[in-house]
């Protein structure tokens, strides 16, 4: 029987790699290339202060080291450094990455994890966060990291921004890159009134007036029985407590802080946000493009949920790739 003779490359030389191979082999060449980095999983760390054991979690991106920079992530109300939108958010830029720290503020409880519990009692101060950013920078710093910038998220943005506003007020030579405000929240007089009665359909001012005179006369740490605090309904709060989260100041308001701020800023919004619907309006005037950008992911809400954390996570990256 005929059998056609088969074309074999001249002695010396490597053999032909059939078409199909070779389109498949360049194919995975180039998902190789493409593919995102995987992320390590973030490792628990802690620091000490004022007798408490305070958490963070720390991811490392894939071939990097410590040293080559780091986000400083700061989460929203009463919440923690692993709720959904940091953990997701850790992962995506560590599959761009960058390392990250995304802490956990105290909140007055020593080895605080998870929302926290409207059944505790409430015996925190808002404007203890910026002092906790401050000992995990320094913690940060210590450890040789590499460039440090920050990010915030909803009251965590506003308090990011308070931070970035006066890095060094609580001691230290700190030397933020920049910073990410992630749906920070906004303040001006009269709005804390507005939120407490919309959320508890009750006024705000009888109780206030209540805690005030409290502090005023020594008797801060002393409890305030059944009273509504943020969203908790019917909670355990001390005076000084309710005092230091409703009375009610600029610093409490990320555009100002912003404004005030030195430090190259990203904000980012969402168009369907209604938590800070009016952050797009406080913005104007404050945004100019250049060492403040404002950016609006179109349907995201308040917490950039599935893909939209994704276009997020583009914004941070190109934001701090340009620091």
């Amino acid at each position: 029987m005929y059998r056609p003779a088969i074309a074999r490359p001249p002695r010396g030389t490597a053999p032909l790699v059939p078409a199909p191979t070779l389109a498949l082999a360049l194919l995975a060449l180039l998902l190789a290339v493409i593919a995102p980095r995987p992320a390590a999983a973030a490792e628990q760390v802690r620091i000490s202060h004022r007798g408490m054991s305070l958490l963070a979690d720390l991811q490392i991106a894939s071939g990097n080291e410590l040293s080559d920079g780091v986000l400083l992530m700061t989460h929203g109300t009463l919440a923690h450094g692993r709720m959904e939108i940091m953990a997701t958010l850790q992962d995506l830029l560590a599959e761009r990455g960058i390392n990250s720290l995304s802490i956990t503020l105290s909140l007055g409880q020593s080895e605080r994890s998870g929302m926290y519990d409207c059944a505790s009692l409430h015996d925190h101060r808002h404007s203890d966060a910026a002092a906790e950013i401050a000992l995990w920078y320094d913690w940060l710093v210590a450890r040789g990291a590499g460039p440090i910038s920050l990010l915030g998220h909803s009251r965590g943005g506003a308090q990011t921004a308070e931070f970035a506003a006066a890095p060094n007020r609580h001691g230290g030579a700190r030397e933020p890159a920049g910073a990410v405000l992630v749906a920070p929240a906004v303040w001006w007089p009269g709005k804390l009134a507005e939120d407490y009665q919309h959320s508890h359909e009750a006024p705000l001012a009888p109780v206030l007036k209540r805690a005030g005179e409290l502090v005023e006369a020594g008797r801060g740490d002393e409890v305030l029985e059944d009273t509504d605090f943020v969203y908790c309904a019917g909670a355990r709060v001390t005076a000084a407590t309710f005092v230091d989260w409703y009375s009610g100041r600029q610093a409490m308001d990320a555009p100002s802080s912003v404004a005030a701020s030195r430090l190259p800023v990203l904000v980012v919004a969402g168009s369907d946000d209604a938590v800070v619907a009016e952050l797009p309006e406080r913005m104007q005037g404050v945004a100019d493009g250049e060492r403040v950008r404002f950016e609006v992911i179109d349907g995201a809400e308040h917490f950039f949920r599935d893909l939209y954390a994704e276009d997020l996570a583009d914004l941070v990256e190109e934001f701090v790739a340009g620091l």
